[in-house]
């Protein structure tokens, strides 16, 4: 089932999501929701804030993007990410790396606003899968970022939080506007939302 969107301005994206103490029929059901309803957005990434529910759970799906290359390795061994695609992170706990990198981003909860922003080059994540199995993956170029930027979601952080303050200011009447259009009750259904840099909304 497609879920709604919460976009920027509903206080839900800046609540930190409750540790998952039971993957029940509940989580594996809003797990494969929101799946859905990232592949409907054309996104790369969904937390489960964006739609409406403030728990540890984010999906992520790089397999389509050809020209962000990702790495991954699986439990310590090499993967190749489309063959694993998508992936479900329930309660994870994010190492990052030294080396950073700017890149582009966008979000599905920002409809058509993309900033450069700086992450970690490189890290490893360890969560559960709905499952309830432990996993670790050890990522670099858009699953590393597509990750950090999931997790601040998990953590009631928005990419925006993370623009240098001239791009902020440049973007401020776009987001005072997204506000006022979140507060009159509009939402994002992904089937009428057309993203501005698809292959990278978060």
């Amino acid at each position: 089932m497609i879920l709604s969107i919460s976009q920027y301005g509903d206080p839900i994206l800046r609540v930190k999501g409750k540790w998952i103490e039971k993957i029940d029929d509940h989580i594996r059901e809003l797990a494969v929701n929101m799946i859905e309803t990232m592949h409907a957005a054309n996104g790369v990434g969904l937390a489960a804030q964006q739609v409406g529910e403030a728990l540890q759970l984010t999906v992520l799906d790089v397999s389509q993007v050809e020209d962000r290359p990702s790495t991954m390795k699986l439990n310590g061994e090499d993967v190749d990410p489309k063959t694993v695609m998508p992936v479900v992170l329930i309660n994870p706990e994010i190492e990052i790396g030294g080396a950073t990198e700017t890149g582009t981003e966008g979000c599905l909860s920002f409809p058509e606003i993309t900033g450069q922003i700086e992450r970690a080059k490189s890290i490893i994540v360890r969560a559960q899968t709905v499952e309830g199995d432990t996993i670790a993956i050890q990522a670099s170029g858009l699953l590393a970022r597509a990750i950090q930027h999931e997790v601040d979601h998990l953590n009631g952080i928005l990419f925006i939080d993370r623009m240098n303050s001239a791009a902020k200011a440049a973007l401020s009447s776009r987001l005072k506007r997204l506000q006022k259009e979140t507060k009159r009750g509009k939402r994002i259904r992904p089937q009428d939302e057309q993203p501005l840099v698809s292959e990278t909304t978060l």
